[in-house]
């Protein structure tokens, strides 16, 4: 079932609701420049074993309203916990996928983790999605720009050529063009706007606010947030759990699907 919740006037943010009511919830919230979609190999399965999947889409991407504004984390934060308070859920996983790791990271430390039991961090954009002093890993502000640059000339180039860094095992190319699909269904300038926010945002300071079971999800071939990502936040969340795909790129939940279920669902179950 899907619907649109209001978080301000005039914006409303779509979510997809699968599975029993009764279960424990998991909000999936997707990376750049992505939508709910991405996360289809989990809500085929998980409420399988009583799992309720609610899929968010971020403002401007996907079937949410598509504002010029509000592509701060701050404000997408903001907005996912309208949507939690909306729903009146608790003892939630929040699973967010690269950028949308970044952000929920940012609504730990912005929201005091409300109604938050546990979260996931796949493939996170952070602490830092781009390079800086004493910071050797991930791409450099001037790649960033050239990502925003061809947002703006040719977004269905760009996102050929981000399906390719995405998946580290082969995929076929009916699976590549929905891929690029689900990414040209966000608005272009949304698209841009969260690269910016990519590229500028920090979220050292936010980590200590973390005070819930913290599972980190990462592939060492990940080619978009390095594996070094992971492995940071693992040591500066105190009491991480790390689990390590050895085959996988930045798509794990898709290339190593089943051990992904698998790993989210036993992590849910012993934390």
């Amino acid at each position: 079932m899907g619907y649109k919740i209001p978080v301000e006037q005039g914006v409303g943010v779509y979510v997809e609701d699968i599975g029993p009511r009764d279960g424990k919830p998991i909000l999936f919230i997707h990376g750049w420049p992505l939508s709910h979609e991405c996360f289809e190999y989990q809500y085929n399965q998980l409420p399988k074993a009583g799992y309720r999947c609610i899929g968010l889409d971020l403002r401007g991407f996907g079937q949410s309203d598509r504002p010029w504004y509000g592509y701060t984390y701050n404000q997408l934060a903001d907005d996912i916990r309208v949507v939690i308070d909306s729903l009146n859920i608790n003892d939630v996983t929040l699973a967010g996928h690269s950028m949308g790791g970044a952000i929920a990271i940012r609504y730990m430390a912005r929201h005091s983790g409300h109604r938050i039991a546990r979260l996931a961090l796949l493939a996170a954009a952070a602490p830092s999605f781009t390079k800086g002093p004493d910071y050797p890993y991930g791409m450099t502000k001037e790649d960033v720009n050239e990502l925003i640059q061809q947002t703006y000339t040719d977004r269905p180039a760009l996102l050929d050529r981000f399906a390719d860094l995405f998946f580290e095992k082969p995929i076929s190319m009916p699976f590549k063009q929905w891929f690029i699909t689900i990414g040209l269904d966000a608005a272009g300038y949304s698209t841009a706007y969260t690269a910016v926010s990519l590229r500028d945002e920090k979220l050292w300071d936010d980590l200590s606010s973390i005070h819930v079971p913290t599972g980190i999800f990462h592939g060492e071939k990940d080619k978009i947030c390095p594996i070094e990502f992971g492995e940071i936040l693992h040591q500066l969340i105190y009491g991480s759990h790390f689990f390590r795909y050895e085959d996988s790129g930045h798509g794990l939940f898709y290339c190593d699907q089943q051990r992904f279920n698998y790993d989210l669902s036993q992590f849910i179950e012993t934390t």
